[in-house]
């Protein structure tokens, strides 16, 4: 027999089973319901929402093919218009080929009778030339030839004459080219000159330091003149000694040896030959520091000891009263302003030739020769380019010259010396050139004023406005220009400015 409790329990259990499964399997069904309503509710929103994007797509797509239909409506009627033009550009072109097929025979007919003329008027020429032949009595050829032969005397003569003209304009224009680069020069140097003699004043304090210089028996004057190869002029003038020299370098050194020993007081051979030897010294001295300052101002580079001394010996030598330190320095400074104004590659050997180009006066006491050989051979020696050798020993011409830098050099040479009031002599032959200027226009009819003006370079003539017109007042500067050419003898050129002007003046009042 089955125990009792024990089966009471299985169906227990077998109950408890049976409901949670029912119990379960009404969860799922409920579950499964709420499942199918909401794939339900979800599928007829899937619905609703493709049924909208269809709609939107349908009037998309709607638009669209309107769209396109508008435009291939504007395209047809562009294609049957331009289908239109084309047509009537053929009929155009029919009617030109038309026209042209009936210009071509026209052509043609008139190409015939134009052949026909040709040769009609062939026969004519050559009947007509054979008459001139007869009438002339000579050939074709030979006119042929007479006529090549006139042709080319007159073309020769055509070609000479505009040979002249392009020769005087391209002279008249290196002229011009050739003052303004002067003027210019002129205009841009500034120096001073000091015009020195070659005679030096000594002051005495009183009168009776003459007596103390003579000397017991003139011992002292004799010392001083055998010392410094100088002499001293003891004339009648009150407290003032003479000295006379050619030797600026000696001058020198006589006079600040007889101002030393004024001051000093102590006047004896003895103190005078001792005196003489310290100022030569002192004068050495000088001459070197006035060379090296001309150097180191103009910054010219590699010069040797020698030719530095040298130029400095000319600070105390003249030419015509013009200083010659101070005239090779302008000189120096007017050649390298007309370089610069030519362009030329290397203004500073137009700069150093025109400072060294006096440097044999230095030597001249010394050496034989022209100073400009002599100067020329000190700067070779000493290691100068051979420009600036030949620019100094040519600036005279006494060799010929072997760059532009040598004329350069000659032309301010010509400069420094020849305007006005360098050189004593030359100032009493400007004034008078300046008034030969004025003589010269006056001699001229119908010339009310005439002045010379810019140190002599221009002549202005006011003339009578009554007396000459325009074209006269012309003929007037080109003949005033060659009476000064034939009469006068001046550096450079002279401008000629003749000056007609009418004027009316009135007063309000």
């Amino acid at each position: 027999m089955f125990d009792t409790n024990l089966l009471y329990t299985f169906c227990a259990l077998l109950c408890v089973t049976i409901c949670i499964v029912f119990f379960n399997a009404l969860y799922v069904k409920k579950s499964l319901l709420r499942l199918k309503a909401a794939l339900d509710t979800e599928k007829k929103e899937a619905h609703s929402a493709l049924s909208q994007e269809l709609a939107h797509r349908r009037k998309e797509l709607y638009d669209e093919m309107r769209r396109e239909r508008h435009e291939l409506d504007k395209l047809f009627a562009k294609a049957h218009s331009k289908t239109e033009a084309v047509a009537k550009k053929e009929a155009r072109i029919d009617e030109l080929r038309a026209n042209l097929d009936s210009a071509l025979t026209q052509y043609a007919g008139d190409q015939d009778l134009l052949k026909k003329r040709s040769q009609e008027l062939d026969q004519l020429r050559n009947e007509l030339i054979t008459r001139l032949e007869q009438a002339a009595g000579m050939t074709r050829d030979a006119a042929k030839q007479l006529i090549i032969e006139n042709l080319e005397n007159e073309a020769r003569h055509t070609a000479e004459r505009l040979v002249l003209k392009i020769e005087d304009e391209a002279r008249q224009t290196a002229k011009d080219r050739a003052a303004a680069i002067l003027v210019s020069a002129m205009q841009r140097v500034v120096s001073d000159q000091v015009n020195e003699t070659t005679v030096g004043v000594v002051q005495l304090p009183n009168e009776e330091m003459k007596g103390r210089i003579i000397g017991k028996e003139g011992r002292n004057i004799k010392a001083l003149e055998m010392a410094t190869g100088m002499e001293f002029i003891i004339g009648e003038a009150p407290e003032i000694i003479t000295i006379s020299g050619f030797n600026p370098v000696r001058r020198e050194v006589a006079r600040r040896s007889l101002e030393k020993l004024i001051l000093d007081g102590r006047i004896n051979p003895t103190r005078i030959e001792e005196t003489v030897e310290q100022v030569a010294r002192e004068v050495e001295e000088i001459m070197e520091e006035y060379g090296r300052d001309t150097i180191m101002r103009y910054r010219l580079h590699s010069i040797k000891p020698e030719i530095v001394s040298n130029l400095g010996k000319l600070h105390f030598r003249t030419s015509f009263s013009q200083n010659v330190l101070l005239h090779s320095i302008e000189v120096g400074a007017f050649a390298r302003v007309i370089a610069e104004e030519l362009g030329c590659d290397r203004p500073e050997i137009a700069l150093r030739g025109g400072i060294l180009h006096d440097i044999g006066k230095a030597l001249s006491a010394e050496v034989e020769g022209p100073h400009a050989l002599i100067g020329g051979d000190l700067a070779r020696r000493c290691g100068e380019d051979p420009l600036v050798v030949n620019a100094i020993a040519a600036h005279h011409e006494e060799v010929p010259f072997e760059s532009i830098y040598a004329p350069i050099v000659m032309i301010a040479d010509t400069i420094s010396a020849c305007r006005p009031g360098a050189r004593r002599e030359t100032l009493t032959t400007y004034i008078k050139r300046l008034e030969k200027l004025e003589e010269l226009a006056h001699a001229f009819d119908g010339v009310k004023r005439a002045y010379a003006v810019q140190a002599g370079r221009e002549i202005r003539v006011i003339v009578e406005e009554s007396v000459l017109s325009d074209e006269g007042a012309t003929f007037l500067a080109r003949d005033l220009a060659r009476r000064i050419e034939e009469d006068m003898a001046f550096p450079g050129q002279i401008k000629v400015n003749v000056i007609r002007e009418k004027r009316t003046i009135e007063y309000a009042r």
